[in-house]
């Protein structure tokens, strides 16, 4: 079993890295996604394309991060957990 979970993003045109840096770009609701996503301790790290968490997260919560996600339509078409 890998040592993480992740939930990957497709962002909507001009959000995905490199052009708009997928989650790591500086516009301020990006900004505010990050901050509420490390409030999560099993939360590991946040790349452009995706979130890392721990590998014990439970199901819930990975469902739940995802939809917090989804639901941001301006920047995501679709999230997938893996």
């Amino acid at each position: 079993m890998s040592a993480y979970r992740a939930i990957w993003v497709v962002f909507q045109p001009g959000w995905g890295a490199p052009e708009g840096k997928g989650l790591l770009g500086g516009d301020a609701r990006l900004r505010t996604i990050r901050k509420v996503l490390v409030s999560y301790p099993e939360v590991r790290h946040i790349r452009p394309d995706r979130i890392s968490l721990d590998a014990q997260t439970e199901p819930r919560l990975l469902e739940s991060v995802a939809r917090f996600v989804a639901r941001q339509q301006w920047l995501v078409t679709s999230v997938e957990v893996r």
